[in-house]
């Protein structure tokens, strides 16, 4: 989970080394030249695309703050989902985190247990 500042910098890193690899591209290394445009171009691709860990996708279109242990706040989950026996540790925040299930079409919640 990345800060928004740090997300800009890598984004900036990664637009400047694609265009320092573009410049280089008429010298001798062409070769070095295009792995510079592409590693500056995957660094803002991978980026933009990290997203938050356990969370929904209609969390992330709402833009809603994560809740304990990067997954859905305790009250923002749809009375359709249910719980199950599945329960695992993140081993970045170490919080035991639930999963919840909607029976209907198997999309998944997860939720941070107290």
């Amino acid at each position: 989970m990345f800060a928004t500042a740090v997300r800009a910098l890598l984004v900036v890193a990664g637009l400047g080394t694609m265009i320092l690899g573009i410049a280089a591209i008429p010298g001798p290394d062409t070769v070095g030249a295009l792995i510079m445009v592409a590693m500056g171009g995957g660094l803002v691709v991978i980026t933009v695309l990290e997203r938050q860990r356990y969370r929904s996708a209609e969390a992330e279109r709402g833009g809603a703050a994560p809740g304990p242990g990067g997954g859905e706040t305790g009250g923002a989950v749809d009375a359709r989902f249910q719980p199950t026996a599945e329960v695992f540790v993140d081993p970045t925040t170490g919080r035991r985190m639930r999963v919840l299930v909607d029976p209907g079409s198997g999309e998944r919640r997860y939720v941070a247990e107290a």
